[in-house]
């Protein structure tokens, strides 16, 4: 069994995903590099590997639940256990539709990713967190996800209009209060991390500025909470500067 701490980032094959694999690689962790596309998700890895880090690539497709019990099984079989989940694959479905337009189709796809997509990955990795002294999940909201910021009607955040990716983040950051209610006794920690404003693949088709934060930028909190101790906190909301800056829900 692996002797190192053992983490899986889903979404890691490119952008900020990628960044955190690699950054917790970095720090001495055995990372499963998780993406639902075998071709990409093998040639990120073995880039990774070739830097001298430990990452394995994991077939994951958050949307398919058969996937995501596969892979927690190949986890079990190669590490017996998960000390950290990072739930960082994410989708915006409605670039360029105005909010009128925007249909539940649209609203289903966002919700299949970024919130049942949550719930399929803790829900099969559970168990090999419970077998970690000290066991950590990060979720990957936004501030696009608060209420509070989205409750100012005519600030930045509401009047970008992306309805079916807003929502989906507020009901992540409320899945991410429950399961750190539920999950306390087992000794798991359940965080979110607002990485910034950061340029990548998800905001390509964004008609509003992408920021001009690098990925090792959006990484920092993300891998911070990733780190935590075993009395680090749970239930909280951090970023996108630093772990001590507290996003509002």
């Amino acid at each position: 069994m692996n002797q190192n701490e053992v983490a899986l980032v889903t979404g890691g094959n490119k952008g900020i995903g990628r960044e955190i694999v690699r950054q917790l690689g970095l720090r001495g962790l055995t990372v499963y590099l998780a993406a639902r596309n075998p071709e990409l998700g093998t040639a990120a890895a073995a880039e990774l590997k070739d830097e001298g880090l430990d990452v394995r690539f994991v077939q994951l497709d958050v949307t398919d639940v058969e996937s995501v019990d596969a892979a927690a099984k190949q986890v079990e079989a190669d590490s017996g256990r998960l000390d950290v989940l990072v739930n960082n694959a994410g989708i915006v479905a409605e670039w360029g539709t105005s909010v009128a337009d925007i249909t539940a189709e649209q609203v289903r796809t966002a919700y299949d990713v970024n919130v049942f997509g949550v719930v399929s990955a803790i829900h099969a990795f559970v168990p090999l967190l419970r077998q970690s002294p000290n066991a950590r999940i990060v979720n990957m909201s936004s501030g696009l996800g608060s209420v509070n910021l989205l409750s100012e009607l005519d600030g930045r955040l509401a009047t970008q209009g992306l309805l079916a990716y807003s929502s989906s983040k507020a009901a992540l950051n409320a899945l991410t209060l429950v399961y750190a209610s539920a999950l306390r006794a087992d000794g798991i920690k359940v965080n979110a991390a607002t990485p910034g404003l950061v340029p990548t693949d998800l905001n390509t088709q964004a008609s509003v500025p992408r920021g001009e934060r690098t990925v090792t930028d959006g990484a920092a909190v993300p891998v911070a909470l990733a780190m935590l101790p075993a009395d680090g906190p749970t239930g909280v909301f951090r970023g996108p500067g630093s772990l001590d800056e507290v996003a509002p829900w």
